[in-house]
């Protein structure tokens, strides 16, 4: 049984690493390049950036996200105790990730889109692209450490 934990940990590990790898490029990266852009180019960029993003990234991040609970549920089963606990605060910091996805940033994500399809530039373009950067970081340390206790609970089976 441990076979099970052990596919859906390391596909979890590998859905989840798309979507953090797509946050550290933001956070390293694009908030670099989209400050030098003028607020028409950049709610363009940003806008249809999401536009894609939101559209194509729940076909990887909602079945890594099964697949956290599946391993979780399964270390508990027929894993060590540790490795249950690890997995379960993996998922736990993954349904964290998702709370301030939804609820911070997705709104943020539905402006900049609905303006750029608009071809409109709203009033606070720079203040909506500034709050949906500050929020990179917490991303990316939650995805981060959830990938972490991923792979610890792999490691113990």
């Amino acid at each position: 049984m441990t076979v099970i934990i052990a596919a859906t940990g390391a596909l979890a590990i590998l859905g989840l690493a798309v979507i953090f790898g797509a946050d550290v490029v933001g956070l390293l990266v694009q908030r670099s390049v989209y400050a030098d852009l003028d607020d028409r180019t950049l709610v363009q960029a940003v806008g249809r950036g999401h536009y894609y993003a939101d559209r194509r990234m729940p076909a990887v991040g909602i079945p890594a996200t099964v697949l956290t609970a599946v391993t979780a549920a399964a270390a508990f089963l027929w894993g060590t105790t540790l490795s249950g606990i690890l997995s379960a605060a993996a998922l736990v910091l993954l349904v964290t990730w998702l709370l301030v996805y939804a609820r911070l940033a997705k709104p943020i994500n539905t402006t900049l889109t609905a303006a750029a399809l608009a071809g409109e530039v709203p009033a606070d373009a720079r203040a909506l692209q500034a709050r949906w950067e500050s929020l990179l970081p917490l991303r990316v340390v939650l995805n981060g450490v959830t990938i972490a206790l991923l792979a610890a609970t792999l490691a113990l089976i």
